[in-house]
């Protein structure tokens, strides 16, 4: 008990509540508040600050000195509206192009050598296809990519010729 008279430290009478009725307890950090009922506030405070703020740029004519982001904030609801308006009138003419497209792709996917229906378990190989479980080594579906310049290309990045400069003798 020496200590809490010595460093003027005293320890609260009781819990506090809320002073907003909402049951839960305050502290005097958060003016008597909970942490919910002081976030909330804080929240409005500054909502009705960039309300404010944002009313006088546009009284006083967009002046630059108020501050940026109001602008900002005026600037994407303007360009809100328009920027849906467009996407609606482009989507259907991407839609009316698509779909013969869309409709070829939509088949199951087979096996390019068997045409054998592969679904989720079909391997792709690095010629484009897509092969089931027994054409799926190059060797199977004669596959057509050079997998020995692929090799000799990655080894000559992954390796790259460096040339010192000849000492001088001395």
């Amino acid at each position: 008990m020496e200590s809490h008279d010595e460093t003027g430290c005293q320890a609260p009478e009781g819990p506090i509540l809320c002073i907003n009725n909402c049951g839960f307890f305050g502290s005097a950090a958060t003016m008597n508040m909970c942490s919910k009922c002081h976030k909330d506030i804080i929240l409005n405070q500054q909502q009705a600050q960039l309300a404010a703020s944002s009313i006088e740029s546009i009284v006083n004519g967009n002046s630059s000195g108020n501050g940026k982001e109001p602008v900002v904030a005026g600037a994407v609801d303007v360009q809100a509206a328009p920027v849906e308006v467009k996407i609606i009138s482009t989507e259907p003419s991407i839609a009316s192009s698509k779909p013969s497209e869309m409709k070829a792709k939509e088949g199951p996917s087979r096996c390019t050598a068997c045409r054998k229906r592969v679904g989720l378990t079909g391997f792709g190989c690095r010629c484009g296809n897509l092969f089931c479980a027994i054409h799926r080594y190059s060797d199977k579906h004669d596959c057509p990519f050079d997998y020995r310049t692929a090799a000799r290309d990655a080894i000559a990045k992954a390796n790259p010729v460096v040339k010192a400069e000849k000492l001088d003798k001395i």
